[in-house]
Parts: structure tokens; C-alpha cells; sequence
């Protein structure tokens, strides 16, 4: 049985490789960022965890004229004078923008753990172990409620830092190499926008921090990535090593109260235990239920079944049960029987169309799961509006926090009723890819979607209809895999709006519109 689940899904990480693959292909030729608004008053925009902006402070720098400074010039034309094709590719490569990057970094590694843990030789299946990540199983199983959280911190922690490096921004404002010594020259695009401290390497300290809490086995990889980056911002003459050197302090600063907070969500709580698994399936069963289990052999314990106690950003634990909307059919009901076989008749001749939407919505094993997806669209959506750092790290940050949440809510649902798969009431179904090994009800790729769709429709106001769509195509494309009933995707798409609205509401209120 484990092998008939495993061929479909090798299937669909081929199609899914090559639909990133795409992704970044577009992204990789990028001229440099050049942003029409540099929103100089964002030091002064709404913080998400920092109580204030210079909650940590960032030293005096020193005179453009002293011999200090003269020294850091010096190194930016040492590097300048000896240019190699090498260095000028880092260059082009981070000129591109740094959040933008930083989130195809997160993607590509969270599609490299996105792989659930083999079963030991007794059956049982090893828990991957955040505080001994490199023994069997690594850590982690980038699911898609981990890939949600970690996107989510990762981006607040991006824009709170970058928040607070405008306001020293603005406070020091220390002109960039380029404009203090006209012999340095600008490899990059020119701005006006102060470079001290610097936003690319508040960036750069931010990730280093950050790895260390979601992905403590690419340390190393994450550490190379920053030297890289910030190498690039001094050879391309657009910050001096004291401006990456006050820009990296301070992004590890405020990195570290995101992992503080991380590290008491809730999140290593998730997995539960035996007993916790065997409360499921008794209070299903107390209500006349049938339960949800495993289809796997051996059978494999619930994906996460206490992730909905996770503390997210913008939903409280009230709000979360508040989400919580009305029970899915009685699996003994006329009504449920007719959502079965309705999954049946739409599995057992499907068209190439909805064959290419399964596939394009796939987001499984080995890939960035669904919220990566919608950063990829996002990011593809935003490369053409030039927003400044500090704009696209908001506008992540939001779409981000509104996907960890949607995964919170979605997973209290699921748990909560404990609703059985379509394979499991009729064992005709042959899904077109793996099958989730956790409960039906309500679907996570169409709360994902709607709650993306629904904050990226705010953002792009434009493109709200297109958004719209992708998010009904994606709930589909469960209905046309046979992985969902139909009414699993309906009430997901209007839980995730909610969800989505949260966000929303504050970005309403963030002061940056």
C-alpha cells in the first residue's frame, strides 16, 4: 500500500520541481531594485512584536571625513579595482532585492525538508527532534503547517528589523559610498536612501539568527549566504563595512525576540502523544462519528494533531475557535453518502485539464508546500512594482502571518472533527496524488489560498480577481484529485477569507498605505 501511495507523488514532485524551477528562472536575470518610493517615514509604521523601534540601539557612526571611514572606502575600491566575474554575478544576483532572495533561499529549503520520516524497522516512525536535528530523522519534516510558521516568523522578524533601520535611517542619515566619493562606483541601482546601517545586512542577521530556530541543520549554508550577500553590498559600493556591520547587529538583535517567542508558541507541543491520538478517535466515535485514521501501512500517527494550540499573530486562541465553522455531514447521513460518491464520479474519468490542476496545486512531498507557492506567486507579483525593502517585507510579513494562521485555524478544524478522507468511505476512489495523513475537513490548500488570495487581493487591489480564481482553482484541484469532498474545499475557501481579513485589517492600520 505504502507504494502505491508513494509513485503518484514521485509523479507530481517531478511537476512540481519544474513549476519552481520556472519560478525562479524568472527571477534570476533581475536588474537591480530600484524602488519608486522609498518610503522614508516607514521607521515609523506599526511593529509587530518590537515595543519601539529603537528598542535596540544602534551606535552614532562615524564622520564621513575620519580616517575610519576613509578605511571603508578603501575597501570598497580594493574590491572594485580587482572585480571578478564572480563577485560581479554576486552583485546582479543581490542587487535584485534582499528580501526577495531571502525568501527563495527559505523556499528552496523548505522544499529539501519537505519530506516525511520512513517508518522504523518495528513500524513505529521516528519524530524529527529539534534539539538533535542531525540525527535520523533530520530535522525538520517541513509540513505545511511548519513551512506556514516558520514563513510567517521569518518575515515579521524581516520586517521589524527593517522597520527599525529606517528609523536609524533617517536619524544618522549617512549617504551611501557612491555618494560620499565619487570615484566609488555604484554597481548597483542608486538611491538616495541612507546606508547606515544597512538594510541588506539587518537582512543577512535577521536569516543567520532565524536558521538557527527553523532549520538549525544549515547553519553553515545560511552563514555563507550572508558573507555572500554582504560581500555584494560593498563591492557593489552601496554600504561600507560599518554600515554592515551595524546593519547585521541589529537584524540579529531583533531576530532573537522572534525566536524567544518561537521558542514559546506552542510548536513543540504539536505532534502530541499515543494518548492524545486515542482521545481523537474516542470522541469521534462518542459522537456517532466515524473517525479519521491513517491509510498508510504501517499506519502513521496524525500530522501535528495539536498544532491549533500554536500562538499565531493574528488570531488569538478566542478568535481561532471563533473561526471554527459548523460540522461537516454526519459520516452516517444521506448527505454524506452523496459528497462520496460525488468524489468517486469526479475521480474515475478526469480530464487532462483538471489532471493539470491537480498537478500545478500538487505543493507535496519535496516542495515548497502550499503557503511557499503563494510566496512564489507573491514575490513574482511584486518584482514589477519596485517596491523599497521595507515594503516588501511588509507585504510578506502580512501575507505570511495571515498563512501561519490559516494553518492554525484550519488545523484546530480538522482535528476538531476528526471527518474522514473519500478513499476512506469508498476504497473505489484512486487518488491522483498521495493522500494527507491527517483529517478531511475542512481543506488546507483552499484555506491557504483564500487567505492569500484575500491579502494579496488588498495589496494588488488589480489583480484581487486573478488571486480569486488561483484560490478556487487550488480548492479544485483537491475536489479533482479525489483528496477532498467538495464541501471540505467550499467552507475552507470562506474560513480562509476570514483568516485573510485579519490581515487585512491591520494592514489597514500599519501606516503604510
Amino acid at each position: 500500500m505504502r507504494k502505491q501511495i508513494i509513485l503518484p507523488i514521485i509523479t507530481l514532485l517531478f511537476a512540481m520541481t519544474a513549476c519552481n524551477k520556472n519560478v525562479q528562472d524568472r527571477t534570476a536575470d533581475l536588474p537591480a531594485l530600484n524602488p519608486t518610493n522609498q518610503d522614508l517615514n516607514a521607521g515609523s509604521w506599526k511593529l509587530i512584536l518590537l515595543s519601539r523601534t529603537d528598542s535596540f540601539a544602534v551606535p552614532t557612526p562615524v564622520a564621513t571625513t575620519s580616517p575610519l571611514y576613509v578605511a571603508d572606502l578603501n575597501e570598497i575600491k580594493g574590491y572594485q579595482n580587482r572585480m571578478t566575474s564572480d563577485l560581479q554575478g554576486k552583485i546582479k544576483y543581490w542587487s535584485a532585492g534582499g528580501v526577495l532572495r531571502w525568501n527563495e533561499i527559505l523556499r528552496e529549503l523548505m522544499a529539501k525538508y519537505n519530506l516525511p520520516p520512513y517508518q522504523n524497522p518495528d513500524g513505529t516512525y521516528p519524530i524529527p527532534n529539534a534539539a538533535n536535528p542531525f540525527a535520523s530523522t533530520v530535522f525538520p519534516f517541513s509540513n505545511p503547517p511548519y513551512a506556514g510558521r516558520a514563513y510567517a516568523y521569518i518575515s515579521a522578524a524581516q520586517y521589524d528589523a527593517l522597520v527599525a533601520c529606517w528609523r536609524y535611517k533617517n536619524q544618522y542619515k549617512r549617504p551611501a559610498p557612491y555618494l560620499v566619493d565619487s570615484t566609488v562606483k555604484a554597481l548597483g541601482a542608486r538611491s538616495t536612501l541612507p546606508s547606515y546601517p544597512s538594510e541588506g545586512a539587518v537582512l543577512a542577521g535577521v536569516m543567520a539568527e532565524m536558521m538557527q530556530l527553523f532549520f538549525p541543520g544549515e547553519v553553515s549554508t545560511i552563514q555563507q549566504k550572508l558573507a555572500e550577500h554582504e560581500l555584494s553590498l560593498i563591492a557593489s559600493g552601496a554600504a561600507t563595512r560599518s554600515d554592515i556591520t551595524a546593519g547585521e547587529t541589529l537584524g540579529r538583535q531583533i531576530a532573537e525576540v522572534f525566536i524567544a517567542r518561537g521558542r514559546g508558541d506552542n510548536a513543540g507541543k504539536a505532534v502530541g502523544t499515543q494518548t492524545d491520538w486515542t482521545a481523537l478517535v474516542t470522541t469521534a466515535q462518542g459522537k456517532g462519528q466515524t473517525p479519521w485514521y491513517s491509510l498508510e501501512t504501517p499506519a502513521r500517527p496524525p500530522m501535528l494533531p495539536l498544532f491549533s494550540k500554536v500562538k499565531g499573530f493574528l488570531c488569538d486562541s478566542a478568535a481561532i475557535v471563533s473561526l471554527r465553522p459548523g460540522p461537516p455531514p454526519s459520516t452516517s447521513s444521506d448527505q454524506m453518502k452523496q459528497e462520496t460518491l460525488d468524489a468517486y464520479n469526479t475521480i474515475k474519468n478526469p480530464s487532462r485539464e483538471q489532471m493539470r490542476i491537480v498537478q500545478f496545486w500538487a505543493d507535496g512531498v519535496g516542495t515548497y508546500t502550499p503557503p511557499g507557492h503563494w510566496n512564489a506567486i507573491a514575490c513574482e507579483d511584486y518584482v514589477p512594482k519596485n517596491y523599497s525593502e521595507v515594503r516588501w517585507a511588509r507585504n510578506l510579513a502580512l501575507l505570511n502571518m495571515a498563512e501561519m494562521d490559516a494553518g492554525i485555524s484550519c488545523w484546530d478544524i480538522k482535528y476538531f472533527y476528526f471527518n474522514p478522507r473519500p478513499t476512506q468511505m469508498d476504497s473505489r476512489i484512486k487518488t491522483l496524488t498521495g493522500i494527507p495523513n491527517f483529517p478531511s475537513y475542512v481543506s488546507g490548500h483552499s484555506m491557504f489560498s483564500a487567505a492569500a488570495a484575500t491579502v494579496l487581493g488588498h495589496i494588488l487591489p488589480e489583480r484581487a480577481d486573478a488571486y480569486n480564481a488561483m484560490a478556487q482553482e487550488a480548492a479544485n484541484s483537491r475536489v479533482y484529485g479525489g483528496i477532498h469532498y467538495q464541501v471540505d474545499c467550499t467552507v475552507g475557501l470562506t474560513v480562509g477569507k476570514n483568516v485573510g481579513n485579519y490581515a487585512v485589517n491591520r494592514a489597514k492600520t500599519d501606516g503604510a498605505e
